[in-house]
């Protein structure tokens, strides 16, 4: 049984538990861990046909040869280099998920999905979210572009 957070102060402490408890395995982990192989073309094309050509992550069509090999079981959680422990993925979905728990990324979504309800319908908080998201990505493009 899930249990829900009772109030905003519990679930931003529940967030940082869970984000504390990744890093903490990304740690452990990195001492382990051997360097990553690079894929062939024929092994990348096998991982793109394990999904008919699909992003594991949003489902949508992958064009051409800019995705990623996304590791199954996370290569910070001890995962394989190996084709049956890849699917293919946008390089932004990929980069979105980034090192999450499963748990981890399944709060983000609800999150996320409820955030977007919100500003379609355009309720005060609906209306506060989409104008500091829009804030934040005007200034990750600007930093982008400074960069290239």
């Amino acid at each position: 049984m899930v249990v829900f957070p009772e109030s905003v102060e519990a679930f931003a402490s529940r967030l940082a538990d869970l984000r504390e408890l990744r890093k903490r395995k990304v740690d452990e982990v990195r001492t382990t861990i051997r360097r990553r192989s690079s894929l062939s073309p024929r092994d990348r094309e096998r991982i793109l046909q394990k999904t008919d050509g699909r992003c594991h992550l949003c489902g949508g069509a992958i064009e051409g040869t800019a995705w990623d090999a996304d590791h199954v079981l996370a290569h910070s959680g001890a995962g394989a280099h190996a084709v049956d422990n890849y699917l293919p993925a946008h390089r932004l979905c990929n980069n979105y998920r980034w090192h999450y728990s499963p748990g981890e990324f399944r709060q983000i979504l609800k999150l996320g999905v409820w955030a977007r309800t919100q500003i379609e319908r355009r309720t005060k908080v609906g209306q506060a979210i989409g104008e500091r998201f829009l804030a934040y990505e005007r200034n990750r493009m600007r930093r982008r572009k400074r960069k290239q």
